[in-house]
C-alpha cells in the first residue's frame, strides 16, 4: 500500500491530503518546515514506511519510520498543530486554517482502519511526503 502526502506550507502550518493510490482519505496537518528540527518542524519530504503503535497517550495509532534525526513521527488525533503536534500529522476531515483542522478523530480511525487492515494481511505500508507543485508553493 502506498500512501501519499501531498503538502501545501504556510508560516504557521503545513496543510497537507492524503491519499492512497490516487484516491483521497482526508486531509492532514503538522508544524510548519524548520529545518527538521526536532518537535517544532514537519518532517522532510521523502518516502517512509509505517507501522502499528502503542502508547497509554494515544492508544493503538502509527508510527512513520525512517525519519532522519527524529523518532517518534506519530499519526494521531489533533486539530491545531502548533499546540498539539510535537513534529508528528494529524489527519482531519476538514482544514480550517493553516495548521488547522475539524474532526481529527473520524479522520483518524478512518485512516487506521485503512493502514492496520493492510498490515494485517502481510503487506507493507509506504508514505510519501512532496509538495504541491501545482500551487507552487514551497518551504518557507
Amino acid at each position: 500500500m502506498v500512501l501519499t502526502i501531498t503538502r501545501t506550507y504556510f508560516p504557521d502550518g503545513t496543510n497537507s491530503k492524503l491519499e492512497c493510490e490516487g484516491k483521497f482519505i482526508c486531509n492532514t496537518i503538522e508544524l510548519s518546515w524548520k529545518n527538521n528540527e526536532t518537535k517544532v518542524s514537519c518532517i522532510p519530504e521523502g518516502k517512509y514506511f509505517i507501522k502499528k503503535r502503542y502508547s497509554n497517550k494515544f492508544q493503538w495509532h502509527l508510527e512513520v519510520l525512517g525519519v532522519k534525526k527524529r523518532s517518534l513521527i506519530l499519526f494521531h488525533p489533533a486539530n491545531n498543530a502548533l499546540q498539539e503536534l510535537n513534529g508528528c500529522i494529524a489527519p482531519v476531515t476538514k482544514l480550517s486554517g493553516p495548521g488547522l483542522g475539524l474532526m481529527s478523530r473520524k479522520a483518524f480511525v478512518k485512516l487506521k482502519e485503512l493502514v492496520y487492515k493492510a498490515l494485517d494481511k502481510g503487506e507493507s505500508v509506504e508514505l510519501i511526503v512532496k509538495s504541491d507543485s501545482q500551487t507552487g508553493m514551497t518551504k518557507k
